[in-house]
């Protein structure tokens, strides 16, 4: 494999940095140092400070006496032959000695004070040239730390790690992979009809949805060698070194065809060229580069390129052409049947009750990813061991769903009473207008024990399968529950206070949605005011029309929200017996549950009969 020689100029170029740094030193900075200096002085002036007594102390060698005044000042002077300085030195009072210096060899002298300087500069040089110029290269790199080597990770038949049997929720996407894996496995199978392999598969989707988890699945299963890299270890400080990066990291895949290359979170280099200019030179470099190693591909060479992206808009069209990319997997949210098998893969690594019922936790945690669902299995099995206990039991698991949802329990909160009133009657509105509407969830839990998420209280709605589709009814009736915990303080305290903000800002956005997006305006009718960017990061939203239509849009958002609060206060006013009795009891128990909750209400309903 061709290696890339450094260059020789910049090695000149730090020993000259050493160099002036060591010369700078000794005429700057080593004088600074130096409290107290040396003072020389001629030998008469050292005999009249002896005569005078105002000698303190004396070292006399062999070409140099060096003295010490009584204030503790230094002073030397060239040694003289004098046979009465002893007699002198002793008659004044001052301390003194004679130093007998060691000679050395003249060659000894010459290896300390020439040879032995320029060993240490070189040896300095050599250790900042390789800091500075080598790359990244740990014991996993395919290179050591050269320039212009791929860092890429490679991974060959191992009977350990990551199967398809592991990963549960992405049926769609194992069955395309579990092609390219039957491909590599028996290529003669699809080149007798003709077919061939896509070059690159794009795994696309939201972030923990298990995009990695199925490359490594796919490493598992191929048992070929598998090339995994990062998109940003090919970004460089020099211009030309990505590029060199993706080079050999082709060569080394052609070399082990077949083979697999993974490249995760391509789009740090697959960005589009907007060419503007003073745009990021080396990183369009690489992306050129490796759009040209994937156009040279031959189709049945066996190297195929998986890739991780959640930000598939950003992307080039050149690279997500067919020819390159040929095929997109989506990797989505799971949905209730996904969940409950993700849930219960993860469940093979901890200890169990027999009665745990994922189903129910798969109902409680819609629109969660793989990686939250990992997350609350691990949460529910520490809340075991917690508690001393050596299996998980189902009311670890759905707390769990309320820990990553809502945080931990703040067991030392304090509130007043009235606050905890409050509190009460706010999350039993958002309960009781769910209830007294139809298309509703069913209510499963509220609380109103504070939260270390900043949550007071919460009321939790589970659906009981997954909803794809919602109609305007439905979406109106959301706004309404959202607008019940506001709704039910003024019916009861007539007042207002900071509990609702959530609630707001929820209500406020899908109200905006409805009008924006979804069409569901008299006045706007079917008409697109907002578009999405990051679909899979946040979904951050985009405002394309006037500033005139923008103001009628959100008098539209004031207008629609307003209604459904009027709505949810005249429901709590006509059902008010129904909101103290229940807030009353939500205040002494200070958790419910769903059942509890429709038990009082339909008490209800057989009084009424």
């Amino acid at each position: 494999m061709k290696e890339v020689k450094p260059p020789k100029k910049p090695l000149l170029f730090y020993y000259g940095i050493v160099l002036l740094c060591v010369v700078l030193f000794n005429a700057f900075i080593a004088p600074m140092l130096m409290d107290d200096p040396v003072k020389e002085v001629d030998y008469g002036t050292f005999m009249r400070m002896v005569d005078n007594k105002e000698v303190d102390k004396v070292q006399v060698n062999t070409n140099e006496i060096t003295f010490m005044d009584k204030e503790g000042k230094v002073y030397y002077t060239s040694a003289m032959e004098d046979p009465d300085l002893t007699q002198r030195l002793y008659e004044s009072g001052a301390a003194f000695d004679r130093v007998i210096e060691k000679t050395m060899s003249p060659l000894v002298s010459y290896l300390i004070t020439g040879v032995l300087p320029i060993i240490l500069f070189v040896a300095l040089g050599q250790y900042l040239y390789k800091r500075l110029m080598s790359q990244a290269g740990g014991k996993d790199s395919l290179m050591f730390g050269g320039m212009g080597k791929s860092n890429a990770k490679v991974y060959i038949q191992s009977t350990e790690g990551i199967h398809f049997s592991d990963v549960a929720g992405e049926d769609e996407a194992k069955e395309s992979l579990a092609e390219i894996v039957d491909y590599l496995h028996n290529p003669a199978k699809y080149s007798e009809v003709g077919a061939s392999m896509p070059k690159g598969l794009l795994l696309v989707g939201p972030p923990g949805t298990g995009k990695t988890m199925l490359a490594k699945a796919v490493a598992g299963e191929s048992n070929v060698p598998f090339f995994s890299i990062s998109g940003s270890e090919f970004v460089e400080m020099f211009v030309g070194m990505g590029a060199s990066k993706v080079r050999d990291l082709f060569e080394q895949a052609k070399e082990k065809a077949p083979c697999i290359v993974f490249i995760d979170e391509i789009d740090a280099i697959g960005k589009k060229r907007d060419g503007q200019f003073g745009g990021n030179d080396e990183r369009e470099q690489t992306l050129n580069q490796l759009l040209t190693e994937m156009d040279g591909f031959d189709s049945n060479n066996g190297v195929i390129i998986l890739a991780a992206t959640n930000r598939p808009e950003s992307l080039d069209p050149a690279l997500t052409r067919p020819g390159r990319f040929d095929r997109r997997i989506p990797v989505e949210l799971p949905d209730l049947n996904g969940r409950e098998a993700i849930l219960k893969v993860h469940a093979r690594k901890i200890k169990a009750d027999p009665d745990v019922d994922y189903h129910v936790i798969a109902r409680m945690t819609s629109g969660a990813s793989g990686a939250e669902l990992a997350n609350i299995i691990n949460e529910g099995a520490l809340r075991a061991v917690r508690s001393g206990r050596k299996t998980v039991s189902q009311a670890d698991l759905e707390e769990s769903v309320e820990v990553v949802i809502a945080g931990y329990q703040k067991k030392n909160a304090v509130m007043s009473d009235r606050e905890r009133s409050i509190v009460a009657y706010h999350e039993i509105g958002h309960a009781l207008v769910a209830a007294l509407q139809s298309h509703s969830a069913p209510v499963q839990k509220i609380t109103i024990i504070p939260r270390t998420s900043g949550a007071l209280g919460y009321t939790m709605q589970v659906e009981e399968n997954d909803k794809y589709l919602l109609s305007k009814e439905e979406l109106e009736n959301k706004i309404a529950t959202l607008t019940g915990g506001r709704a039910a303080e003024e019916v009861v305290f007539n007042e207002v206070t900071t509990g609702a903000s959530n609630d707001i800002e929820q209500a406020t956005k899908l109200a905006r949605a409805m009008i924006t997006r979804y069409g569901m305006s008299e006045d706007f009718g079917m008409v697109a005011m907002e578009t999405i960017t990051n679909q899979y990061l946040g979904g951050d939203t985009t405002l394309s029309c006037s500033a005139e239509t923008q103001r009628v849009i959100d008098q539209k958002v004031v207008d629609m929200i307003k209604k459904q609060h009027e709505k949810a206060v005249n429901m709590l006013k006509e059902n008010r017996e129904k909101l103290e009795k229940l807030a009353q009891y939500l205040t002494e128990k200070e958790t419910i549950t769903g059942e509890e909750f429709m038990k009082i209400l339909d008490s209800f309903k057989e009084a009424a009969v």
